[in-house]
């Protein structure tokens, strides 16, 4: 059984050149573990299965397949950047799996936060057991796991689900940056050739926008966290923010409140800003973002985004709020 403790010689990785060197020893390792088989990943987009994605498309090619699932509950633009990325540039062996629909059918009606991660969860794993046995010969599964999840979760890297698979497919695991942490994930997929809105990507729930769209999820309001987030993310990136801020994004209640639009009377949800800093994610602070980029902001999501009428910002620090709502 191999150690799950970091060696303690090995160097921070930091530069490009200590970079280079981690990804010429881990493409030796995963060839001699792989050899000539099948290996498994799935591959959310994020920083980390996308960074291992690489160095596995570099190491074995074609023997890889990536099983990218699209539950409907990602950021505007994220599963075609996995397509376009991996399937159209890196040339990789990539299934994209179309499950918006079977993922809110099961989220109908559920407004109770921890229910609904567990039914993402569950659901996740029931679909890519599905796409794993349809695939014949694979023997390896690859997994996004980094030291934080190794020091806080054990092993398996639960928060992707992917632990739950079945015994039965006896899989042996291929853990490649299970002893970097998260800078140092940044500094190799740079190095790989990832984008930069790929590998700094800010931090990003399990549950994806499921615990954005806050109670019982609905289509229409699911679209409105997701189209006032790109404005949001645009905005901030426009505007000298993006990489400055930890982690910003929308949420969307479950209330409306009146106001009025084209002179007429409407009744529309309102939309919460969330801004924060932290070194930890234990304690964080809140952005003192500008009045104007914030008018200008509640200016376009009021008139850009359907069914919304308000836009609301979050002073709350950690304690005593979270970071994210639910």
């Amino acid at each position: 059984m191999t150690s799950n403790r970091r060696p303690e010689s090995m160097e921070r990785i930091t530069t490009p050149e200590l970079a280079n060197a981690f990804i010429e020893e881990q493409l030796s390792a995963l060839r001699a573990q792989i050899g000539s088989k099948r290996a498994l990943l799935a591959l959310s987009g994020g920083v980390d299965s996308s960074v291992v994605a690489a160095l596995l498309i570099k190491a074995i090619g074609q023997q890889l397949t990536c099983v990218h699932v699209n539950h409907g509950l990602l950021r505007k633009g994220e599963p075609e950047q996995v397509v376009e990325v991996f399937r159209n540039q890196m040339k990789a062996n990539l299934v994209y799996v179309d499950a918006i629909d079977r993922f809110l059918d099961k989220l109908a009606n559920v407004a109770e936060p921890e229910q609904k991660r567990k039914i993402i969860g569950a659901e996740f794993i029931r679909v890519f057991e599905e796409e794993a046995r349809k695939l014949e010969g694979v023997e390896f599964l690859a997994q996004g796991t980094i030291y934080p999840d190794i020091l806080e979760s054990g092993p398996v890297k639960a928060h992707h689900n992917v632990g739950g698979l079945p015994e039965d497919l006896n899989f042996e695991l291929v853990e490649p940056i299970k002893f970097l942490f998260k800078d140092e994930v940044r500094v190799v997929g740079k190095a790989l050739g990832l984008p930069d809105n790929m590998v700094y990507r800010q931090p990003f729930p399990g549950p994806g926008l499921g615990v954005r769209c806050l109670g019982a999820i609905t289509r229409d309001r699911l679209e409105a966290v997701r189209e006032s987030d790109a404005i949001l993310r645009e905005e901030f990136a426009q505007n000298g923010l993006e990489g400055k801020v930890w982690q910003y994004f929308t949420v969307v209640p479950d209330f409306k409140s009146t106001g009025v639009r084209d002179g007429a009377r409407s009744y529309d949800w309102p939309v919460i800003i969330r801004a924060v800093n932290t070194r930890d994610a234990m304690t964080a602070t809140v952005e003192d973002v500008p009045f104007t980029l914030l008018q200008r902001i509640t200016q376009r999501i009021t008139a850009e985004v359907k069914g919304v009428n308000r836009v609301l910002y979050d002073l709350t620090p950690k304690p005593t709020g979270t970071i994210e709502w639910e």
